[in-house]
């Protein structure tokens, strides 16, 4: 595209991947998006709701203003008072069996709202399955968990409260207790919350209500976008040529300017873990554990952070045998500071990973068709690293450099 006397990279049309629940919604927003990125700054916008409950949101450059708007669910309107209610939700311990972790445990400000471990890590020490998603940008999942278990924040807020492995409560019911013995949060409720009280629902609108505030734009690459030819380095500029070519990233790492997420938000088996499992064996037994209510939410999110059954990924959702070991395409803005990396956090540095793709990922019977050997060169490789690496918003990374890490309240401590 141009940018006034500026040419920048487009990405073909053949290329560009629908977003399959905004797909009608984007050819709009397709329209002003040139107009909102030549701007080179962020834009406010204010959602359309009763003049008593407006909330004002700084969306960074880069990112679709009206998409951010589209997706705040009805049910759920933004407000100041909610947003400051789910924001002490989410980095409250109490909320966990033994009052050690909060959800800012798994997903730290310092650590772009990612952990920096391998899998996460919940009360008692008790290790889960899979890495730990960074919160940065989850607003626009078409789903949420690595297997889309959760529709929407909401739905994702209310499992890790219970789940054994890491936040432990014994149920929901257990979650409202604990909070509404909390005193400093009834009057929080009650403004956020008008004459609903405390209940999962509204703990759970809260922590989405915040999450959806956890947003990340303002890269090199968007400012590269925006026209600015000196925003990125050679060597990013040729790996954003490789990403949209040979390396075919973009594939599953879909990007346009509206719908600027790098991912197509599908779920793909590209051979993470696959060494040694036996599929098929797995899926007969997570079968026969959901054979009396095979959408049982809550047994279905422990079998997701459970060795073994995790690697099932996406079937342990829809029970189809072509989403055996599939998981969702991750967004790729901030990778670089949310190490390591895949679900099961098996590659250390982005390199690794770009070296995982290029032998074409491990061979296994439910291998993604578009999984093949790429043949890239070594310096072709570090050159889609440094494109990845600019993709890291200014905002997100000074934010974690001056925010101290989380830690874990004493055992004892009940």
């Amino acid at each position: 595209m141009r940018t006034g006397n500026r040419q920048v990279f487009e990405i073909p049309k053949a290329q560009r991947l629908p977003y399959a629940k905004l797909a009608a919604f984007a050819v709009f927003v397709a329209a002003i998006a040139s107009m909102m990125l030549s701007a080179g700054r962020g834009s406010d916008v204010r959602a359309a709701r009763p003049a008593a409950q407006k909330f004002q949101m700084k969306i960074p450059l880069g990112l679709p203003a009206d998409i951010w708007e589209h997706l705040v669910p009805p049910d759920n309107p933004m407000t100041a008072e909610k947003v400051a209610l789910g924001e002490k939700l989410y980095f409250d311990k109490r909320l966990s069996a033994d009052r050690s972790v909060s959800c800012a445990t798994c997903h730290d400000p310092a650590m772009a709202l990612s952990d920096g471990q391998m899998v996460g890590i919940g009360i008692e020490l008790k290790k889960g399955a899979r890495n730990s998603p960074t919160v940065l940008n989850a607003m626009f999942n078409e789903s949420q968990f690595w297997d889309g278990r959760a529709p929407s924040l909401e739905e994702q807020a209310k499992l890790p409260l219970i789940n054994p492995i890491e936040m432990g409560m014994k149920d929901h019911a257990a979650v409202v207790a604990r909070v509404r013995e909390a005193s400093d949060y009834r009057p929080l409720f009650e403004k956020a919350f008008p004459g609903e009280g405390i209940t999962i629902e509204t703990i759970a609108k809260a922590i989405a209500a915040f999450e959806r505030t956890q947003i990340s734009g303002n890269s090199p690459f968007d400012r590269f976008m925006a026209g600015d030819r000196n925003a990125i380095s050679e060597a990013a500029k040729r790996g954003w040529d490789l990403f949209n070519n040979k390396a075919r990233c973009i594939s599953c790492h879909a990007f346009n300017a509206s719908l600027p997420f790098f991912s197509d938000f599908k779920f793909h088996n590209i051979g993470v873990a696959a060494k040694d499992q036996n599929f098929s064996a797995l899926a007969r037994r997570a079968q026969q554990i959901l054979a009396n209510d095979p959408d049982d939410v809550n047994k279905i999110d422990e079998l997701a952070l459970s060795q073994g059954f995790s690697e099932l990924g996406r079937f342990l959702v829809t029970k189809q045998p072509r989403d055996i070991g599939a998981f969702k395409t991750s967004m790729l803005r901030d990778i670089e500071l949310t190490a390591p990396y895949m679900h099961n956090g098996s590659e250390k540095t982005l390199l690794d990973v770009v070296k995982f793709y290029d032998k074409g990922g491990e061979i296994n019977p439910n291998l993604d068709g578009g999984m093949r050997p790429l043949k890239l060169t070594e310096g072709e490789m570090d050159d889609l690293v440094e494109f990845m690496k600019a993709l890291t918003s200014d905002d997100t990374r000074r934010r974690a450099q001056n925010t101290k890490p989380q830690t874990r309240a004493p055992l004892m401590n009940k």
